[in-house]
């Protein structure tokens, strides 16, 4: 499974820099995640660095 961003992102950017797989970049209008490099931080104890970083929570378990 990978994290996805809703339409609740507000196309702040927190969240790229903070994901360690390169999984997040800006698509249209929001940023999107890439299922294949996505992970979900496993090699973190799946605590996704990604949705600790959004203020609007819009990032979710897909």
């Amino acid at each position: 499974m990978a994290n996805k961003i809703t339409e609740d992102c507000i196309n702040c950017g927190a969240c790229e820099p903070e994901c360690p797989n390169g999984a997040i970049s800006q698509g249209d209008g929001t940023y999107v995640v890439d299922p294949s490099k996505c992970d979900e931080c496993a090699a973190t104890g799946g605590k996704s660095a990604c949705v600790d970083s959004c203020p609007t929570e819009a990032i979710v378990k897909a």
